[in-house]
Parts: structure tokens; C-alpha cells; sequence
């Protein structure tokens, strides 16, 4: 597995805010409900997203060397008033701007406060791009839209969410990953639509106290198979498992026991 290069997760961060920003001045209703976040409205995700950004910019702009509280962040919460998506348009690009100036100012090495045991900008970079890729999934599937991603983030995307789970369960003794063990039983994600050269397949095997995973194309207890922006979302719990564009083959409640617990 090898990262993508830190100018490459600016690039996303940037083109994500983009898309994100076209969302918002669609048309559509900003106090809709988000189906897969059913506690925010489209508004509210929006915020959370750009607050998270201002957030991330707050830490790796002034080396931070532990965790900034939220209060602390300059219109973390977004413009005043609600409802005006010219407003919250400005707002969220006038973010992107900053985040993605700080990290690429920053580097990738440079230490700043961060979880995960990566204690750099490099891991804001990554992290930032695949919670703003996942979140412009929820604001589009919101919106009745459609959405798309590039195959290497997707693939780097579910890379990642894996890292996090197996994190999770080394570190966090009361997260729902620690129930997660299932000697002798595995999961393999299958992109139907494999990238030359990407190998966008994966194997975890649940046997330890943690996960283990590779990509690799190897028969296991539960394959869930599709595009790869598919199986993405279905694997972030975006994309229901019955969806038409998804095959699920061998033990189905294996993937949903593993789908029920992997959050974080």
C-alpha cells in the first residue's frame, strides 16, 4: 500500500471543496434532511465540514502540539444567519482556500498535533481529503445528485478507513471495532471496474485482536463486489448493500456484522 503523494491530497482537498461549493449553488433546499446523516440538514453537513477544515487549517498553520478546542476556531460554525447559500458558498471557499494553503505550506513532515499515532501534516492532508470525499457524498446523495470520484482517492479512501479500524482496535478499548473478531473469517472487497495497475481489491481477515488486510484478489467468507466508488460508499455504510450496482456473495451477515461495528 503506498500513500498518495501530499500535493496530490491538497489537489483533492481543493477539488472536493469545489464540488462541494456546487452543492450548495444548486438550487437545492439547504434544510433538507441528509438520508445517510439523518441528524444534520444538507446546511448543518456543510458546516460540520467546513468547521472540521478551519480546523484542521488552525492546528497545522500554528504546529499545533495538541488538540485545538473547537471554541477556539475563527467562524468554525460558519456565516450568520441560515438559509443563504451565496453566504455559505463564500464562507466554505474562502476555507478551502486556507486549509489547502496550510498543508501545502506546512509539507507533509512537518509535526503537528494528530491522532492515529501520525503526527503530521501529512496525515491532515490524507485524513481531510477522504472525510470532505465522503462527506460530498452524503451533501450529493442529499441533493439527488450525482457523484464521482477519482479511482486512486477511492481506492486510498477505503486504504485508509482500514488503517483507521485496525487503529481503532489497538487503541480505543470501548469502540464497537473491538467486537469485530471473528476467528477463521474473512471479507473481500471486489472493484469490478479495477483501474490498470490500481488493484483495487482487498482481503481483511478478522482472526486477531485487530484486523489484518492487503489488497489482493483471494476467496474469502463474504465478497462484496461492484464499481469501486460502489463499493466505497456501500463499505462507509453510504450505499445500501441491496443496491443494484452491488453483489454481495457468500456469508451476507458477515458483511453486515462488520458494517455495524466498523464506525468511528
Amino acid at each position: 500500500m503506498t500513500l498518495l503523494a501530499h500535493d496530490r491530497y491538497c489537489d483533492e482537498i481543493a477539488h472536493q471543496v469545489g464540488q462541494l461549493r456546487s452543492v450548495v449553488t444548486s438550487g437545492v433546499d439547504l434544510s433538507v434532511t441528509v438520508p445517510t446523516c439523518p441528524d444534520w440538514t444538507l446546511e448543518q453537513l456543510v458546516r460540520h465540514m467546513g468547521g472540521a477544515l478551519r480546523w484542521v487549517e488552525l492546528i497545522v498553520r500554528t504546529r499545533a502540539r495538541e488538540e485545538v478546542p473547537e471554541e477556539k476556531v475563527p467562524l468554525a460554525g460558519g456565516p450568520d444567519g441560515e438559509g443563504d447559500p451565496a453566504a455559505l458558498d463564500a464562507w466554505l471557499a474562502e476555507t478551502g482556500e486556507m486549509v489547502v494553503g496550510a498543508l501545502r505550506e506546512a509539507g507533509p513532515d512537518t509535526e503537528v498535533w494528530a491522532w492515529a499515532g501520525i503526527h503530521t501534516a501529512g496525515f491532515w492532508a490524507r485524513r481531510m481529503a477522504h472525510e470532505i470525499t465522503v462527506h460530498r457524498a452524503d451533501a450529493t446523495l442529499a441533493a439527488g445528485l450525482p457523484y464521482e470520484v477519482a479511482p486512486a482517492v477511492a481506492a486510498d479512501a477505503i486504504d485508509e478507513w482500514l488503517q483507521i479500524i485496525e487503529w481503532a482496535q489497538r487503541n480505543l478499548p470501548d469502540d464497537p471495532t473491538r467486537d469485530l473478531r471473528r476467528p477463521g473469517s474473512s471479507i473481500h472487497l471486489h472493484a469490478t471496474d479495477n483501474t490498470p495497475g490500481l488493484n483495487a481489491e482487498w482481503v481483511i481477515e478478522l482472526d486477531g485482536d485487530a484486523i489484518a488486510w492487503r489488497r489482493d484478489h483471494r476467496k474469502a467468507t463474504v465478497a462484496l463486489r461492484g464499481p469501486l466508488t460502489a463499493v466505497l460508499l456501500a463499505f462507509y455504510r453510504r450505499l445500501p448493500l441491496d443496491s443494484p450496482e452491488l453483489e454481495v456473495l457468500g456469508e451476507r451477515e458477515l458483511l453486515e456484522f462488520w458494517l455495524r461495528r466498523a464506525s468511528f
